[in-house]
């Protein structure tokens, strides 16, 4: 296991992959933790330097008392980079975690090359919504909402199998302050405007089955941005990366090459 202490602030931390390959982060989505890439990482290209950490209040990282702000997660993100001595990554973001890489593709370009946008946008959901998340989430646990939120997450046929209880289980351990704190980090987010200002190479992708962020929802972020690319992911909900991998893996596979990051 492998912790950063960013000014006080412990983030659990994982790299695959060559040490020396040019870098890809992961951030992932609100209630998981870094395991969610564990079906993508044996199935990108050898030579590449793949990190993936657990954000503040999930995982094993410490989780301080809430509300978190985006701009709190963003810097968290820009801290740990440099504390990695990282630079020009291809930063993939789900969810929670591509409202970090746009935030981060704001205002750090020296550290983010490219940005692939997965199951995300630029405004996720209502700030009613959020509170009521919160409210649940500190008064009664996630379990409360999780049957859900699991709906929206996955498909009815993965919902099946019995890899649903360990995701199941998954979200449901996860902190209820770090999960009701990054609720109130989306709820205080709307990034339309500094979304439509990036110039940069951009990577959209969708679930076609995806109940928190919606295909056509994902295309109107990802079209903010003037050559983004888009990719729907058949037969997927909210975490395409768990759902169809290689589908997934191919996806970001073609996008690096595009770019010549590998």
């Amino acid at each position: 296991m492998r912790v950063a202490d960013l000014n006080g602030l412990r983030i659990h931390w994982r790299e695959d992959g060559d040490p020396r390959g040019r870098p890809v982060v992961f951030a992932n989505s609100l209630g998981t933790d870094l395991r969610l890439w564990d079906k993508v990482i044996p199935r990108m290209p050898a030579g590449l330097r793949l990190i993936r950490y657990d954000k503040r209040g999930h995982g094993l990282s410490d989780c301080p008392p809430g509300p978190y702000s985006m701009g709190q997660l963003v810097t968290d993100a820009e801290r740990l980079l440099d504390h990695l001595e990282v630079r020009d990554c291809v930063f993939v973001g789900l969810s929670i975690g591509g409202m970090i890489a746009q935030g981060l593709a704001v205002k750090r370009m020296d550290q983010l090359r490219a940005v692939v946008l997965s199951n995300t946008a630029a405004r996720i959901g209502t700030a009613e919504m959020w509170a009521e998340r919160v409210e649940t989430a500190r008064t009664r646990g996630i379990e409360a909402m999780a049957d859900g939120v699991l709906e929206r997450w996955f498909t009815a046929a993965f919902r099946e199998t019995g890899e649903f209880a360990a995701w199941r289980n998954m979200l449901i351990r996860q902190p209820a302050e770090g999960y009701a704190g990054c609720c109130a980090a989306i709820a205080g987010t709307d990034f339309y405007t500094p979304t439509s200002g990036l110039r940069l190479p951009v990577l959209g992708i969708a679930g076609s089955d995806d109940g928190s962020t919606p295909a056509d929802l994902v295309r109107e972020t990802v079209e903010l941005i003037p050559g983004a690319e888009f990719r729907l992911i058949r037969r997927a909900g909210h975490l395409p990366c768990v759902e169809q991998p290689e589908a997934y893996a191919e996806a970001l596979t073609e996008f690096l090459v595009s770019i010549g990051h590998v």
